[in-house]
């Protein structure tokens, strides 16, 4: 049983366990090439309904909840938002979204149970199973060289706010290769390969093809490059391109 399977296998047991139960169940975070499994299972769930969520809007890692379709009673996702910020911001270093989760993975805790890390400065919020948010609390004390205090954020209107570089650039049509090109600086040619090598996601969902047309609003996400809103077309030149704004994630 290859990767895969054995990850099916997985997601249909927890998906049978809240049929049989009338219960909800819970995934781990999911990436992107994971979530697009259950996307591609649903149809062989029945009985069930599927949601999910990164603890916030956009969240590119995800839970899944399975629940019964006539569930009677309220719930929550188990997730939990960590603020992570230093006990000195002026002695500082400059911290990256991989500083702060190698302190978290060094503390022996496995990716799965940890979703999307925002860094904004010197300060990140860590979205995070709630069965591991007191041990992180009480055990990540440094992040490199920096002592840190660590506390819940509780309310969602505490959360980062997504902060975004605005892109715009012309292209005879609008095909996701060239977007991708746009959007990361680099030739369409160059991005073929990322989008024929099932690393390119759009809300979500594989994308394989080069000229696949994204729609107003949508994410691209490029696995080892980042992600962007395709934001639409804000016109036409004289020689019939088109002028187009994407808004790349920071």
């Amino acid at each position: 049983m290859n990767k895969d399977e054995f990850f099916i296998k997985r997601i249909r047991e927890l998906a049978n366990l809240s049929y049989q139960r009338d219960i909800v169940t819970f995934s781990d975070f999911l990436n992107l090439n994971e979530q697009n499994i259950v996307n591609e299972q649903k149809n062989q769930m029945p009985g069930v309904i599927i949601e999910c969520s990164g603890g916030y809007e956009q969240a590119e890692r995800q839970m899944v909840a399975f629940h019964p379709d006539a569930l009677l009673f309220p719930w929550e996702y188990p997730i939990t938002c960590l603020k992570i910020e230093p006990l000195a911001a002026k002695f500082s270093e400059s911290l990256t979204h991989r500083d702060f989760l190698g302190a978290v993975l060094n503390l022996g805790i496995e990716r799965s149970v940890i979703g999307d890390i925002l860094v904004q400065e010197h300060t990140a919020w860590i979205f995070c199973h709630n069965k591991i948010a007191d041990y992180i609390i009480e055990n990540l004390t440094r992040v490199r060289h920096t002592a840190m205090k660590i506390s819940k954020v509780d309310n969602p209107e505490h959360f980062p706010t997504p902060h975004f570089e605005t892109i715009s650039g012309t292209c005879a049509s609008v095909r996701l290769d060239t977007l991708i090109g746009l959007a990361f600086q680099s030739s369409r040619s160059s991005m073929v390969s990322f989008i024929e090598g099932g690393q390119v996601f759009v809300n979500g969902k594989l994308i394989t093809s080069n000229g696949y047309e994204p729609k107003d609003g949508d994410i691209v996400s490029v696995r080892g490059k980042g992600r962007f809103r395709y934001e639409g077309i804000l016109g036409q030149t004289k020689k019939g391109r088109y002028s187009i704004k994407l808004s790349r994630y920071q």
